[in-house]
């Protein structure tokens, strides 16, 4: 035995102080789920910068790794007398055998189909179909690998509207997938931005394990430049402060802009948000996201 998995519910209001306090006993991690996944009471948390929320779930499941000799029991007990918490008396405690991580993580990203002709193949795979457009991928931090429907209906959206030499720009290109998907597509020029600097490192090592050439920076574009395609897949409270910055970007007189990362009920705020640029409508609807698409007049 390698470690030991402590596991125990609580409430919402507790979880974290508990994760906190687990954390200064000696538990190696500690981390939150709902205890009611996969059931017909799962609680998606759909929380977002700026969107006031209650985050947590009321049945909250606490998983704690610890080292094989820990006393977990007494670790558990010191955290809720530290919190004034009653004492917690149902818990489970269960080995964890050292495992080749590696394989294991691996194992759990497989080539996704997106369409007839365009495939998502994480690097150590073989291509289903290496006549196809081969997206290839190696899944890390940043945001994008196919798996989140948000990536699928942009992809879907990029397969439909790019043509032979448009200019691309990637609004939050997180691992690069849409400017990676838009080059293989045909696209002659693209471009992505990212805040966070591992998606912009991570961003151009895809595009040289795909043989793209694409400009991903910290920096938005001068002002003058402009695209014939922009695609923005983050949030809708994101969306909504940079709509004005986004929407410079499109080319005027036929440039056209896509916008993921916006659930179903957010669709006609978003929607009146860029009216005074665009007149968007919803594109794609998958599960309960939506790509939201229009033309610059």
């Amino acid at each position: 035995m390698a470690w030991q998995n402590l596991s125990f519910l609580t409430d919402a209001h507790s979880a974290e102080p508990l994760c906190d306090a687990l954390m200064e006993q000696g538990a190696l991690s500690a981390s939150i789920e709902d205890a009611d996944a996969d059931t017909p009471d799962e609680q998606p948390q759909f929380g977002e910068p700026g969107s006031p929320t209650t985050p947590g779930w009321q049945r909250s499941r606490v998983l704690a790794l610890c080292d094989a000799d820990a006393d977990v029991v007494q670790f558990l007990r010191q955290a809720c007398a530290q919190l004034n918490l009653p004492q917690i008396t149902e818990f489970t405690v269960s080995p964890v055998e050292e495992q080749n991580w590696v394989h294991m993580t691996q194992a759990q990203f497989e080539p996704i189909r997106i369409s007839e002709r365009l495939w998502i193949v994480p690097s150590w795979h073989d291509s289903p179909d290496p006549k196809a457009i081969n997206l290839v991928l190696d899944p890390g931090m940043a945001f994008g690998t196919g798996s989140h429907p948000t990536t699928r209906l942009c992809l879907e959206w990029l397969e439909k509207t790019i043509t032979p030499g448009c200019s691309l720009f990637d609004y939050g290109c997180g691992s690069g997938i849409l400017a990676i998907a838009a080059s293989k597509l045909g696209a002659s020029e693209v471009c992505g931005l990212d805040i966070d600097p591992q998606a912009v490192e991570a961003a151009r090592n895809n595009a040289r394990q795909n043989d793209v050439i694409a400009d991903f920076s910290h920096n938005s574009p001068p002002d003058h430049q402009k695209f014939d395609v922009v695609v923005a897949n983050i949030l809708s409270n994101p969306l909504r402060v940079l709509a004005p910055a986004i929407c410079a970007l499109v080319r005027p007189a036929g440039g056209q802009l896509a916008l993921s990362g916006i659930l179903r009920e957010q669709a006609e705020e978003i929607i009146a948000v860029y009216a005074p640029w665009i007149t968007l409508k919803v594109a794609d609807v998958c599960e309960d996201w939506v790509c939201l698409s229009g033309r610059k007049i």
